[in-house]
């Protein structure tokens, strides 16, 4: 169960950081500020996350199966 939590957390940050990196240069030439704060704003979701797989890691107590 833990490496499952673990594996969808890791997709969910990858996903983001493609989103934000795409968005970034989709709006960098038009609208800089708004590059920039998209950027920003998938930069703290990403941390957020990863922040949250290093307590998964640390504190989930897997069980195993009977």
């Amino acid at each position: 169960m833990k490496k499952k939590i673990i594996r969808v957390l890791l997709i969910v940050v990858m996903l983001l950081l493609i989103a934000t990196v795409v968005v970034y240069f989709i709006f960098r030439k038009e609208k800089e500020w708004l590059a920039f704060y998209i950027a920003c704003c998938g930069g703290v979701l990403i941390v957020n996350l990863i922040i949250s797989i290093i307590f998964v890691n640390k504190n989930f107590k897997d069980k195993g199966r009977p």
